[in-house]
C-alpha cells in the first residue's frame, strides 16, 4: 500500500519539478512510472485571436477613434484631389541605385517601440532598395509619430509628412510596413483597375457610407505583377462588413482562397517596390513552416554578378536551416563568391555563418528567433554548381536526412531512480 502511495504521489509531483512537459502513465506490470516528453524545441505560445487577425483588421480597430479624416481607413487625402492622383511622388533614387528616405521618430516612443519600427524598416532594406536613414537637414521626409491611429499620406507629399504609429495599437511589424507602403506610393491592393477580375466586392454587405472605401481606380498603376491576395496591402475579407459572419470581399473563381496578411510584406509587395523604384533585386520570402532555397540554376553553375537574399520568416520562435548541397567558387577569406546567413532580417542582425565558400557543407544552423536571411554574392570570376539547403521552423535536428522532429519517451524506474531517453523514430 505504502509503495503505490508512493508511486502515485511521485506521479503527480515529478512532472512539476521537470523543465520539460511530461505526461504520466503507468506502464504495466513494470513497475515504473513512464514519462513521456520531446526533445524538441518547445513550440511557441499559442497566438491569440488579435495575433491571428489580418493587418487590416488591426488598422481599422485603432482608427475607429481617429479625428484624423482619413479614406479607405488610413490614407489621408491630398488637398483638392483624390489620393490617386499623384503622378510624380516616388522619393528620388541616388545615383547607387538606392532610394534613401529621410525619417524623423517621435521622442515618445520607447526603446521597444524604436525597435519594432527599426525591424520593420530593416527588411525593406534587406529586399528592396528603399532604406529608411535618419534625418540629418532634409526638407522631405518622414515624420514617424504617435498620432491618433495607424495612417500615412499616399506616396511623397514635400516637407515632413506624417506617418503615424500609435503606440497603443500598431506597433505590429506588418501594419508598420502597411503604412510605411502608403509613403512609398502604393494604394489599397483591392483598388486595383483588375480588381474585379480576382475578388467580388460584395456591396449588401457594405453600408452606404463605407462603400467609397471600396472604390477601384481605373488609371491604377498595376506594373504589370499579378494580383496579390496575400498583400500586405490588402483589405481582410471582413473589412468593413455591417452583417456579422459575411464577407465584404471574397476571391474569385476560388472564394477559399485566403485574402489579407498577418506577418509582413509578401513576395509580391517586394516585387512591385522593386519595380516601381527601378531596383535590380533578386529577394524572395519564405514564409511556411518548411521549405527550401537554392542558387539558381542549381545543380548546374551560378551566374556570375549575382546578389540574392532569402527572408525565411516562420510563425515558430527559431529557424533551423541544413544544406544538402555546397559547392562554391573558393577564394581566399571567400572575397568572390560565398554565402553568409543572420540571425534575423537584416544584414545589420548578428551573423550566423560568416562568409563561406569552397565544397565543405557547413553545419546546420539555428537562429534565435522566427527570422534568418541568407546572403548569396558572387563576383564576375569563376562558378560553380551552388548550393541547397532546406529550413524548418524549430530545431530539427534530423532535417538532414528528412525526418521531422521525433518524441523521446524519457522513462524513470521508481524502483532503481534510474533514467534513460529513447529517442528511437
Amino acid at each position: 500500500m505504502e509503495l503505490r502511495r508512493c508511486l502515485l504521489l511521485t506521479a503527480l509531483l515529478l512532472p512539476a519539478a521537470l523543465p520539460f512537459p511530461v505526461q504520466v502513465r503507468p506502464a504495466p506490470c513494470t513497475g515504473k512510472v513512464i514519462l513521456l516528453s520531446f526533445c524538441t524545441e518547445s513550440p511557441s505560445p499559442t497566438e491569440t485571436d488579435e495575433e491571428d487577425e489580418d493587418i487590416f483588421n488591426k488598422i481599422l480597430k485603432v482608427n475607429k477613434d481617429s479625428s484624423q479624416l482619413l479614406q479607405e481607413g488610413d490614407i489621408v487625402p491630398r488637398r483638392g484631389r483624390s489620393a490617386i492622383n499623384c503622378r510624380h511622388c516616388n522619393w528620388p533614387q541616388s545615383s547607387d541605385g538606392i532610394v534613401r528616405i529621410p525619417y524623423e521618430l517621435d521622442p515618445t516612443y520607447e526603446t521597444n517601440h524604436v525597435k519594432g519600427i527599426h525591424d520593420a524598416m530593416a527588411e525593406f532594406e534587406a529586399l528592396t532598395c528603399i532604406n529608411f536613414v535618419k534625418r540629418k537637414t532634409e526638407r522631405d521626409y518622414l515624420s514617424i509619430r504617435s498620432a491618433d491611429g495607424c495612417w500615412s499620406n499616399y506616396g511623397k507629399v514635400g516637407g515632413g509628412q506624417t506617418v503615424s504609429v500609435m503606440k497603443g495599437g500598431c506597433m505590429w511589424k506588418g501594419v508598420i510596413q502597411h503604412e510605411l507602403e502608403h509613403a512609398l506610393g502604393f494604394l489599397h491592393e483591392h483598388s486595383r483597375s483588375d480588381r474585379d477580375k480576382h475578388v467580388k466586392i460584395m456591396w449588401q454587405y457594405i453600408s452606404p457610407a463605407d462603400r467609397p472605401d471600396f472604390k477601384k481606380f481605373e488609371n491604377s498603376n498595376n506594373l504589370d505583377l499579378p494580383y496579390d491576395y496575400s498583400s500586405v496591402m490588402h483589405y481582410g475579407p471582413y473589412t468593413f462588413s455591417n452583417t456579422t459572419g459575411k464577407a465584404t470581399i471574397v476571391p474569385i473563381p476560388d472564394g477559399s482562397v485566403h485574402i489579407g496578411q498577418r506577418q509582413g510584406m509578401s513576395n509580391l509587395d517586394v516585387a512591385k517596390i522593386n519595380k516601381l523604384y527601378n531596383c535590380s533585386r533578386c529577394s524572395t520570402i519564405l514564409d511556411g513552416p518548411s521549405g527550401s532555397l537554392r542558387s539558381a540554376n542549381h545543380p548546374r553553375n551560378y551566374s556570375d554578378n549575382t546578389n540574392c537574399v532569402w527572408l525565411i520568416r516562420t510563425r515558430s520562435r527559431k529557424v533551423s536551416l541544413h544544406f544538402q548541397a555546397f559547392h562554391l567558387q573558393n577564394t581566399r577569406g571567400c572575397q568572390g563568391d560565398y554565402v553568409k546567413v543572420y540571425d534575423g532580417s537584416s544584414k545589420t542582425s548578428p551573423v550566423l555563418m560568416d562568409k563561406t565558400c569552397g565544397s565543405k557543407i557547413p553545419n546546420s544552423i539555428i537562429s534565435s528567433s522566427n527570422l534568418m536571411l541568407v546572403e548569396f554574392i558572387t563576383d564576375g570570376a569563376h562558378t560553380a554548381s551552388g548550393f541547397q539547403a532546406a529550413f524548418a521552423a524549430g530545431k530539427s535536428e534530423n532535417m538532414g536526412n528528412g525526418k521531422e522532429n521525433s518524441p523521446c519517451q524519457i522513462s524513470l524506474s521508481i524502483h532503481s531512480g534510474k533514467t534513460w531517453k529513447d529517442c528511437s523514430p
